[in-house]
């Protein structure tokens, strides 16, 4: 059975769509030729099983998500792809940039900067777009 079939696997690439838009497809894709079932488990793990329940929204979903990534400070490019899907059910630049001021509380003034450097960029990029 091909596993894009399921359910689970549907009910992920449409979450997927909803809020990361073209970036998340844009990585799914890029996993295609090397880890196509990386791909796979994430679209069915984190947006079929995790990002699909109901508990919170998507906003709340993506200011926790862009945190913790932002902690991390180690995951530049999924920080880049989750601030847009912020943006993108949302979440306002300046909002983003008060996640980034109270993340150097937690994790750090580096990992602040290199947030804001990221939020810097996405909307740099966004503003290009237009």
């Amino acid at each position: 059975m091909d596993s894009t079939k399921t359910e689970r696997f549907k009910k992920g690439w449409e979450k997927l769509k909803e809020i990361d838009g073209q970036a998340g497809v844009n990585v799914i894709e890029s996993l295609k030729n090397v880890s196509p079932d990386l791909g796979k488990y994430t679209i069915e793990y984190p947006f079929g099983d995790v990002y699909s329940r109901e508990i919170l929204d998507n906003r709340t979903k993506e200011i926790a998500v862009v945190a913790a990534l932002v902690a991390m400070g180690n995951a530049s490019p999924q920080l880049k792809v989750h601030i847009n899907a912020a943006l993108n059910v949302g979440v306002t630049e300046q909002e983003l940039s008060e996640i980034m001021i109270l993340m150097s509380v937690y994790a750090g003034f580096p990992s602040a900067l290199n947030g804001t450097f990221t939020l810097k960029e996405v909307i740099e990029e966004r503003k290009e777009e237009k």
